[in-house]
């Protein structure tokens, strides 16, 4: 029977899962899971409304086909599976989200350092890999590295890439306006790309494909500077637009 309190109901479950789409799966491998998910739901519902028509023979063939797949799919999807899994049950990124509404302060000593350390190493040619997560992208990050959680500071960041220290080949990661953790490793990127491209840049590009992560790249070989968003780089000349872009992404994450 027909209710307006069911569809409204209804309405309310879709906008929340539209939302959780939106902000934490669109853009990501984990999509690839979703869409599947969702063409297995759509042969089950199928297989009901041939059976409910009579159809019973194509019902049934429609019924163990979607049971084949919903096997298949775990198979199939073992990564996107796990990390999904694993976003779900990030209790201390959901804690942040409703504790903060996944919005934070505006911090621009700590981006001024960021954008100053930046520019330096990239006419010096240091490479560094920096990653801003979101509040649950920790998941993604195959390995922290070394618990560092200090202020940011220019000089911090220039020690840390240097070239003699320990920690200069991993990744450094930046939360709430502070450095977590250096010497990070980050799942690497399965795509052919160009020949000028790095093992920094292929864990930069490789940490985007997998969460909602943006990755800062400074190239060893070149000095260019890169962002890898949603498994696309974009380079950065103007350290002016730099700064506007990763003041968004601070504010956001």
């Amino acid at each position: 029977m027909f209710s307006w309190i069911g569809l409204i109901q209804v309405l309310i479950v879709a906008t929340v899962m539209w939302m959780f789409y939106k902000s934490f799966i669109q853009n990501t491998q984990s999509e690839r899971l979703v869409r599947g998910l969702l063409g297995l739901a759509l042969l089950w519902v199928l297989s009901f409304a041939l059976a409910w028509m009579g159809l019973d023979i194509l019902a049934a063939f429609l019924h163990w086909v979607a049971l084949f797949l919903s096997i298949s799919l775990i198979v199939v999807f073992q990564p996107e599976l796990r990390k999904f899994m694993a976003l779900l049950g990030n209790i201390d990124g959901w804690r942040r989200v409703l504790k903060n509404g996944g919005v934070k302060r505006k911090d621009t000593k700590a981006l001024d350092a960021i954008v100053s350390a930046v520019e330096f190493m990239s006419e010096k040619h240091t490479g560094a890999l920096i990653v801003f997560p979101s509040m649950l992208d920790e998941s993604a990050i195959e390995k922290k590295g070394v618990v560092i959680d200090a202020k940011i500071s220019v000089e911090l960041l220039l020690t840390i890439f240097f070239d003699k220290t320990p920690l200069h080949d991993g990744a450094m990661i930046i939360e709430r306006d502070r450095i977590a953790s250096a010497g990070a490793i980050l799942p690497l990127s399965q795509n052919n790309l160009n020949w000028k491209y790095g093992t920094r840049h292929r864990a930069a590009l490789g940490l985007s494909e997998v969460s909602r992560a943006v990755v800062l790249v400074v190239s060893e070989e070149s000095g260019d500077v890169s962002v890898a968003e949603k498994g696309k780089f974009t380079k950065y000349d103007d350290m002016k637009k730099l700064r506007a872009k990763l003041e968004k992404v601070m504010m956001k994450n």
